[in-house]
């Protein structure tokens, strides 16, 4: 099948590349040039296991090309992926300009029938506004029409608009495509549902993961689906504010109920606060969607407090150590990305956690696997005091303490006795609660942990 797919973040990239993994011919649209030219090259602007391989093979191959033009790639598809970005606007609702901007695009450059896919994570009611600002593209040109033969063909183009949300987790991107949980696509249009469940075969054909729905209920299941998750960790995390001051270990906690096969232990570990681009902008845009339908949602705006109030769980930890003032402190910062296999820090625990401790005139000295570049140069550009080092343990020179944020594996088992050897004092504080608190305590450490009295 030959595919369009404009935008070549996490979620674009990722479906181009899966997409030309089973033999489409697949066209990724980018208005970036330097990063099409450096795709072209095989450079990968994001870092995400697996896709590099995935997208320099299929391209060295033929079936992944990459262009800035999206009439060319409009001509020659039957299937346009629309993966642009959706940032949060002021007031938490989706931001749809980038969206409306691709449909103006395809409104003017849209010559045979095609089946036009929303992959980005958009409100309810938006697929009528992309249909609505083509075919506004298509009248338009139909009103210039030099003869009748030009006016025959546009007339006789016909289009129809999909919901196709993603569900794909950062790190695990790669195998979330080719083997998902499921596959959710919303149409109104009986063909253009056939041509999808066509397209996704490969992907589903040993479990049938296909559901199909109409487009407004795919459009609210991707929120829905965000806003649960985020919810199970929110609602953890508010245990763990409980658990530590009535002297109980969120740990045992987590085990009690996670048995339950009602709950399971899946997104209930207790933690920093989760992070990235999905959740927290999801969850505002969701809470944006109710207030428009005329109703005032109680759960979902309290989810979002709980874990903005979680990002300062470990500042209050250390000030309850270490005192408010800072000044000549120094502590060692492990993670910065918001979550392990990606260096992806927006929205980041990390982000918040680095500014109170730098306000109140603490130094740190902060590494992660992969999202220092993204650290220094964007999200924490300006912020003085902070330094990166080249390893784990060259960030515990001289500090106070050691502050886990992000569980990458390389931190899992690190070498305590030089740990302590470095650190200044042995103190820790353990952002993910992966540590055995006993055998720690038994070699001398001071383990601070999540949800702990």
């Amino acid at each position: 099948m030959r595919i369009a797919v404009v935008g070549t973040g996490y979620v674009g990239l990722v479906t181009g590349a899966c997409f030309s993994e089973m033999g489409n011919h697949v066209v990724c649209v980018d208005i970036d040039r330097e990063k099409i030219e450096g795709l072209e090259r095989g450079i990968i602007p994001i870092f995400e296991p697996g896709l590099e391989d995935m997208v320099i093979r299929n391209h060295k191959n033929g079936n992944l090309d990459f262009t800035t033009s999206i009439e060319d790639a409009i001509s020659d598809a039957e299937v346009l992926f629309i993966a642009v970005g959706t940032p949060m606007s002021e007031d938490g609702s989706a931001d749809l300009q980038y969206v409306l901007a691709v449909a103006e695009d395809i409104g003017r450059h849209i010559s045979s029938d095609l089946i036009v896919v929303d992959k980005s994570t958009v409100p309810v009611g938006t697929a009528d506004k992309v249909e609505e600002t083509i075919y506004k593209g298509i009248s338009e040109r139909l009103a210039k029409a030099q003869s009748p033969e030009e006016k025959k063909a546009l007339e006789s183009i016909s289009f129809s608009v999909v919901s196709n949300p993603e569900f794909l987790k950062e790190g695990a991107a790669i195998s979330d495509f080719m083997k998902p949980d499921r596959v959710v696509i919303g149409a109104s249009d009986e063909n253009a549902m056939r041509k999808m469940k066509e397209l996704y075969r490969p992907f589903t054909m040993n479990h049938e993961r296909f559901i199909a729905m109409d487009v407004r209920s795919a459009e609210l299941t991707k929120y829905a689906a965000n806003a649960m998750l985020a919810t199970k960790i929110s609602f953890m995390n508010e245990m763990s504010q409980i658990a530590r001051r009535v002297g109980a270990d969120i740990n045992s906690v987590r085990h009690g109920i996670g048995s339950d096969s009602r709950i399971g232990y899946s997104f209930i570990y207790p933690g920093c606060g989760y992070g990235g681009s999905c959740f927290p902008k999801d969850v505002n845009a969701l809470n944006r969607i109710a207030i428009d339908a005329g109703y005032e949602p109680k759960i979902i705006p309290a989810v979002e407090a709980v874990n903005a109030n979680q990002k300062l769980e470990l500042v209050r930890m250390v000030t309850e150590r270490f005192g408010e003032n800072l000044v000549g402190r120094r502590f060692a910062i492990w993670g910065l990305s918001f979550k392990p296999q990606t260096d992806d820090m927006r929205e980041s625990p990390a982000i918040v956690i680095i500014e109170e401790l730098v306000r109140r005139g603490a130094e740190i000295r902060a590494y992660d696997p992969e999202a220092m570049k993204h650290a220094s140069e964007f999200w924490l550009r300006g912020v003085e005091g902070v330094e990166y080092t080249k390893s784990k343990y060259d960030a515990l020179d001289g500090s106070d303490a050691m502050l886990l944020i992000t569980e990458w594996k390389e931190f899992r088992s690190p070498d305590f006795s030089e740990m302590k050897q470095r650190l200044k004092e042995p103190v820790i504080f353990d952002g993910r609660n992966q540590y055995a608190k006993e055998s720690l305590e038994r070699d001398g450490f001071e383990y601070h942990q999540i949800g702990v009295s």
